[in-house]
């Protein structure tokens, strides 16, 4: 075991979560940990309906960072497989999970990737927000015995990977695919927007 490893495992098990931690701190980071990744659909459904074209063409672009971020994220899994703590027998499993790769996290990864692009794009408040809610994540992840905390890293690697990637592309590219779909979902969306329960 190198040096970096043996420092990945001694963090984990400061941070993991021990017998007769209290139960409501608990369920604060299994809903960290399992649920809050369902927010971030309905917060880009919630932006797109009540944003306009600046905003929607950085949702469109994060919505492409996550894809590229987990791409990336898979490949390397399937390339570097890295046992998750359970696996190895190394501290307390709270919530069930299957044994597959642990680097990197795919839960930070779709965090860092939209929280960085809504910072740098047109919905920075938001992206602020996702970054904070990624720390909680990551904290609950380590906490409740599934991830090592250099996961966590890794995944900020990849996403920033992702962002980098796509920024270029998306520069020449974003505002003439986000015409095409703000002119498909204001068809789709005809009567919603007459009534005042979506922006056009």
């Amino acid at each position: 075991m190198n040096e970096l490893e043996t420092l990945n495992h001694a963090w984990f098990l400061s941070v993991n979560a021990l017998p007769g931690t209290p139960h409501w701190l608990l369920v604060i980071a299994v809903l960290l940990a399992k649920d809050a990744v369902y927010l971030l659909p309905l917060l880009f459904v919630g932006l797109w309906l009540w944003t306009g074209h600046v905003c929607r063409r950085t949702l469109l672009e994060a919505c492409l960072v996550v894809v590229i971020g987990l791409i990336i994220s898979q490949i390397i899994g399937v390339a570097w497989p890295q046992p998750r703590p359970f696996a190895l027998g190394l501290g307390h499993q709270w919530i069930p999970h299957v044994a597959n790769a642990s680097f990197p996290s795919n839960h930070m990864t779709v965090f860092t990737a939209a929280g960085l692009t809504l910072l740098f794009g047109r919905a920075s408040a938001w992206g602020l927000l996702t970054l904070l809610v990624a720390i909680g994540v990551a904290w609950a992840r380590v906490f409740l015995g599934v991830h090592f905390p250099l996961d966590m890293f890794g995944a900020i690697g990849v996403a920033i990977l992702a962002w980098v990637a796509v920024t270029p592309v998306w520069s020449r590219a974003g505002d003439a695919v986000t015409d095409v779909l703000e002119w498909l979902y204001r068809r789709a969306f005809a009567w919603p927007i007459r009534h005042a329960l979506a922006r056009r």
